[in-house]
This record gives C-alpha cells, structure tokens and sequence, in this order.
C-alpha cells in the first residue's frame, strides 16, 4: 500500500469532516510528489523524534542511575546503551517506512562469514573485554593510572564497552581498546587511597656521621609541602607504615652505607614535584653537614702489555 492510496483511504474514512480544500490539496501533492520522498521524509521524521526523545530520555535518568550505580562508568555505559537501543529501533523503523524488505538487506554466506570475521568479531570481543574491564573495577574514571610498557601516566578520561581514553599528564589523549589494555600491566595511583610511597637512596661514607646524616634526609623530606610530615600510621592491607619521612639503613656496602628514605605524597599527580623537591633539600643541607657522599673514581693503569703512546710537550710560553 503506497502513500497515495494510504491518504485516499483516510479521506475517504473522514469524508464528513474533511473540508473539500484538504481533498485538493492532498490530490495536488501526491500528483507532483512522488510516494518515496513521503517515505523519506518520514523515515527522517521518525529518526529525529527518537533522538530528542532520548537525549531527553538520559536527563530524566542520569541522577538516578548514578545514585544506584555510583560509578561513573557503569552510569555512562547504562545510559549509553539505552540510547543506542531507542536509536537501533528507530532504524529499524525508518527501514521499515522506507518499504525495505529483510531480503534485500541479507548477504550471500561467504560475505557474511567474511564481514563476521573481520568486522564484528573485533568488535564482539571489544565489547566482551569492556565487560571484564567495567566487572573487574581495576580503574575508574578519574583514576590515574600508569601503563608500565608505554611508560605513560595520566587520568582515566572515559571508559566505554570498545575503548579506554585516558588523558596523559603531557596533555595527550589515549585511546586503547579495552582487549589490549587488559593484556597490559596497569599501576592504579588512585584506586584506594590517593598518598603514595616514594624512596630515595643514597650512599655516605663510614667516616661521616650516619645519624646525623638520617636526620637530616627525613627533615628534608618533611619541609616539603606536597609530602606528608607526620600523623597516624597508614594502613596497607595488614600491614602499618610510618606516615612521617623515615630514614633506614639498607646495608653496608664496599665504598660507604648505603640508606633509603621513604617518604609519602598527598597526590599522586606530584610525584615528580615532590621527588625533584625532596632531592633537591637533602643536597643543599648534606653540603652544610659533616656527611660525605662518596662518588666513583676511574683509574688508568698502564703496563707493558698496553702497547705504547708517544708523549710530546712543548713549552710555548717561551715560543
């Protein structure tokens, strides 16, 4: 049944209240108009309204779904798909009015096998590894993270059921599809607790004053603003740490003691700043201190198997 006799149909049902000037002007359209552009126009039609229905939709939903859920991206991932299941029946809808037949639509067995193994099985699978990466919570939008083997950092940006954009602190956007980043070791700055362990060795002489020397290495490391200077001990799992900068001594070695300190940042996105910081305060106050830093001496010895080298001074002051 096309558009015309459709419209035919619906006058001839509402004879009595159709005014004659409605009756011409639908026999005036459909006689230059062909039927398809009704259908198009429809199709269209039906495609717009479906999509502020749900835009509207995911207004009315978000704060609820984010109460129940209270993970973002679980929260986005819900709204997402209910969006894209108006959008799908939409389309099919459209496909509908447009006069498509499923026949027409349907491939031979060798295209479709050769468009599921090289289309939709990347993307199956994508969506499957979006799924574990969203089950295992082993990051969540904002997190900051750091990919061992690209030897990047930055925030967890979005996390969809294809892909997860992270934001990098050299103000770069990844994009990583959820079955390779899963294959990857992640470090999670963020997860549990933002304060994060730093150390730092260094090695003095026997001749020099240890004490004083871990003293001065764990104030040096308190005066810094981005580093926790004391408080209650955190907690890891069973075991307790000192919150305040510690000095240990790690072992005797050959050429001196060699220390480690450990010390606590307050966020994880001031590692470095706190590192340079805290390097920075122990140098300037060991100079002042009766502590000495050994460094490595090379020496060259020659003998009579190293062949021989042809010396020649001049003495040019008096040329």
């Amino acid at each position: 049944m096309n558009m015309t006799r459709l419209g035919w149909l619906f006058l001839q049902s509402n004879e009595t209240a159709t005014p004659p000037w409605v009756t011409s002007v639908v026999d005036g359209v459909t006689r230059f108009i062909p039927p398809i552009v009704f259908r198009v126009i429809a199709a269209i039609f039906v495609l717009v309204v479906a999509y502020v229905i749900s835009r509207t939709l995911l207004q009315l939903l978000s704060r609820r779904v984010a109460r129940r859920f209270r993970r973002p991206s679980i929260t986005r991932t819900i709204l997402r798909s209910v969006q894209t299941a108006i959008m799908v029946a939409a389309g099919l809808l459209a496909i509908y009015i447009l006069g498509l037949q499923v026949s027409d639509l349907t491939l031979s067995v060798t295209v479709f096998s050769a468009a599921v193994g090289f289309i939709l099985a990347p993307i199956i699978g994508s969506i499957v590894n979006g799924l574990f990466v969203l089950t295992d919570q082993a990051y969540e939008i904002g997190d900051m993270i750091e990919i061992v083997d690209r030897g990047q950092t930055g925030f967890v940006e979005d996390i969809t059921l294809r892909y997860t954009k992270v934001f990098t602190l050299d103000n770069t956007f990844l994009v990583i599809p959820n079955g390779k980043i899963r294959d990857r070791d992640v470090i999670n700055y963020s997860a549990e607790d933002e304060r994060t362990r730093l150390s730092l060795d260094m090695t003095v002489t026997y001749e020099g004053d240890v004490k004083q020397a871990r003293q001065i290495m764990e104030q040096a490391a308190a005066d810094v603003d981005e580093v926790i200077e004391g408080g209650p001990d955190i907690r890891i799992g069973s075991a307790r740490y000192p919150a305040k900068p510690t000095c240990y001594i790690e072992t005797f070695a050959d050429h001196g003691i060699n220390l480690r300190l450990r010390y606590w940042v307050k966020q994880p996105y001031k590692l470095l700043t706190a590192r340079s910081k805290v390097q920075e305060n122990v140098w300037a106050r060991l100079e002042d201190a009766d502590v000495k830093i050994p460094y490595p001496h090379s020496h060259m010895v020659f003998d009579e198997t190293s062949g021989e080298l042809n010396v020649s001074t001049q003495d040019r002051l008096k040329q």
